[in-house]
């Protein structure tokens, strides 16, 4: 095959165009217009969730949970090594202590069975985050949060239209958190947004979100003038952004069910390598269903995973690597001493193929047949 094989391309409707010259046309372009109260509808209406705000990225999101949960200095939050830098940044943005716990030996996830023996009286959150679009174990993340009264974030960045014993990921938590990045199954190029489950949150969580001022009651006509109330920052998305990400939300079941089709021709055409050892693949569980956010193996070692990124990429088929695992990371490293062998694991032998709705059948075949030829002499 001549033509690359690219990592990814966003999907287009055809509609983006239409809603983005009709959001230009209201002459509302700035945030909260027509457009968003419209995706802000269909999430709440979709997955039951209880108040939704898009927001600029899923890093302003879960830098919004860190407000709005009053983390301070000396705060401890539990969360995955292996995972996006935005994770653990929100809440060190606002003083905590990190304290990382490691992935499942079979799964990127987070071990929850890890989780409580690492809960102190600092301990003010657990952040889970759901890898490729799989979810963690929420039953028990759930009675852990429960029995030490902590707060509970999804990062769910990965996650939307994903499913733990049929209900939606992005509901278990006090919040949650999406990302609409180019590179997720539903995109505006760049764009998140934050779900509030926990009803007494969600008037800060309006205030936060408009730079700390009461300025969306003003709008609806609740308050004579708005002022500065509290804390807070611009996280508000343009109505273009909005429009844009409708157009996409529309065509959802479209999107999925490509996916879909893609990642389980990967996953059944693979599955002989694992049978013989060569490699291992995401563990499809009976209460979760996932989104085909990714689809990824894990390889043996990483120079073995630098040879085969080498070898696709000379046939044209773009690929890639993941998370290097935080604890491991240059600015946390001298914080965090001990080892979390499998998160360094899957920092090292993680590669993800592409996946996209606009993948033909023949360029994922090839992708399939190069990678098998690959290990033929493993």
């Amino acid at each position: 095959m001549s033509e690359k094989i690219s990592f990814n391309i966003p999907f287009l409707s055809g509609k983006e165009k239409v809603y983005v010259k009709e959001a230009i046309k209201s002459r509302h372009i700035s945030g909260d217009g027509d457009f968003t109260k419209k995706c802000h509808n269909y999430f709440e209406k979709k997955y039951g969730f209880k108040k939704t705000f898009l927001t600029t990225s899923c890093t302003d999101a879960l830098e919004m949970t860190a407000i709005l949960m009053d983390i301070k200095p000396g705060d401890e939050i539990i969360l995955p090594s292996f995972t996006f830098v935005s994770t653990a940044n929100a809440f060190l943005l606002r003083g905590a202590t990190l304290v990382f716990i490691d992935s499942q030996a079979d799964h990127p996830n987070m071990n929850v069975s890890e989780i409580e023996k690492h809960i102190t009286d600092k301990t003010k959150a657990i952040v889970v985050m759901h890898y490729s679009g799989f979810a963690c174990d929420m039953n028990e993340v759930s009675r852990i949060v429960k029995q030490h009264n902590l707060f509970l974030v999804e990062d769910a960045a990965l996650g939307l239209d994903s499913y733990y014993e049929n209900k939606p990921l992005g509901s278990f938590g006090n919040f949650a958190t999406f990302s609409f990045h180019e590179t997720k199954n539903i995109s505006c190029g760049e764009g998140g947004m934050l779900v509030v489950n926990d009803e007494k949150f969600i008037k800060r969580a309006e205030i936060i979100r408009e730079k700390g001022t009461n300025r969306s009651a003003f709008f609806r006509g609740e308050i004579d003038k708005y002022g500065w109330t509290d804390i807070g920052s611009s996280f508000l998305p343009s109505d273009l952004l909005a429009a844009y990400l409708l157009a996409q939300l529309e065509a959802l079941d479209k999107i999925q069910n490509k996916r879909l089709e893609h990642w389980n021709f990967y996953f059944n055409k693979l599955k002989k390598l694992v049978k013989k050892g060569k490699i291992k693949l995401p563990k499809l569980t009976e209460d979760t269903k996932h989104n085909a956010s990714i689809f990824f193996i894990v390889c043996k070692s990483e120079p073995e995973r630098s040879e085969l990124i080498k070898q696709l990429k000379e046939k044209g088929i773009q690929t890639s690597f993941h998370y290097q695992a935080l604890h491991q990371s240059n600015f946390q490293s001298t914080q965090h001493q001990n080892a979390l062998v499998n998160s360094e694991l899957f920092s090292d032998c993680v590669l993800r193929l592409p996946l996209y709705v606009g993948l033909k059948k023949g360029e994922i075949n090839f992708v399939v047949k190069s990678i098998l030829e690959f290990y033929r002499n493993k």
